[in-house]
């Protein structure tokens, strides 16, 4: 296409905006409350998927030592354990850690068991982390028949309540921006279809003194990303703001908060390019499917 006839077309789009001052102000609107909502749902679902994750990584397994292994057949354990082509890594923890690592999870409470110091209960244990944490199961299942282990924890009940509670809400998010999105791209087709019907008389007469589909296409076309485009500047606008305020809210108000939002920064500008995409991607789609009836003269 020459960059004359581009300009054409460009021209053409941008007067269609004002052209149709009202129902471009509703094609707008269609998409800016559209993409304000799967904005908050995407920004939701990322994080989720961020929490997911860390918590997944935080899965592990505690294989506890026989108490009568010797250090040759606790470095054969070792051996063993890595071997299992599931298991990431596996770090030793002796029973002096171990008690450590109470003491300092129960807080103030943990003081009653430093007097264990000296006849300490606990056995020597090895910290399994497996490549995916789905197969956390199957590879408690693995180390247990192992020969000098004493007993295998890894809150089986909790890990496997924690990957179905994660996967339901990862699924019903994306299938909440999915609805969103289609929603948006049939508003956006018969808000423009409307404005396709007040000018088929004039499509009609381009058709027949020889125009090609392209050519009546591409206004129309132009039209809808401006449409998505300038639909997805006011989301983008109060996702930003919205965002840097909880992230502030947190930090000075609930410093203790157990989930970690993902960083504003790089964030908020891969949310919004997104939301850019988005949105021309809606507008080509709703124009391109309003205008398949209209062509065929």
């Amino acid at each position: 296409m020459k960059i004359k006839t581009f300009g054409r077309h460009g021209k053409e789009g941008f007067k269609n905006l004002g052209r149709n001052g009202w129902m471009t102000f509703a094609s707008i609107s269609a998409v800016t409350v559209t993409l304000l909502l799967v904005g908050v749902c995407l920004a939701l679902l990322l994080n989720l998927n961020a929490f997911g994750d860390q918590l997944e990584s935080d899965v592990e397994i505690s294989a506890f030592v026989d108490i009568t292994a010797k250090q040759e057949q606790q470095d054969e354990l070792k051996s063993k354990i890595e071997n299992i082509s599931e298991v990431e890594s596996a770090t030793f923890q002796s029973k002096e850690e171990g008690l450590d690592q109470l003491i300092d999870n129960l807080g103030d409470e943990g003081e009653v068991f430093e007097s264990l110091r000296e006849e300490n209960p606990l056995s020597d244990a090895f910290l399994v982390k497996t490549k995916d944490p789905q197969d956390v199961n199957k590879v408690a299942e693995e180390i247990e028949q192992l020969e000098n282990v004493q007993n295998v924890e890894f809150a089986e009940d909790t890990v496997n309540k924690l990957f179905k509670v994660l996967e339901i809400a990862r699924n019903v998010g994306l299938a909440l921006v999915i609805g969103l999105l289609f929603t948006a791209m049939f508003l956006i087709s018969n808000t423009i279809k409307l404005t396709i019907v007040a000018r088929s008389h004039e499509i009609e007469i381009m058709k027949l003194v020889g125009a090609t589909n392209w050519f009546i296409r591409w206004p129309f076309l132009i039209e809808g990303v401006l449409i998505g485009i300038l639909g997805a500047l006011i989301p983008i606008g109060i996702l930003i703001y919205g965002y840097y305020y909880l992230i502030d809210l947190i930090a000075n108000r609930f410093p203790t908060f157990i989930i970690d939002l993902l960083p504003v920064t790089p964030f908020v500008y891969q949310l919004s390019g997104l939301l850019v995409v988005l949105g021309v991607i809606i507008g080509v789609w709703g124009s391109l499917t309003s205008m398949r009836k209209f062509l065929k003269v």
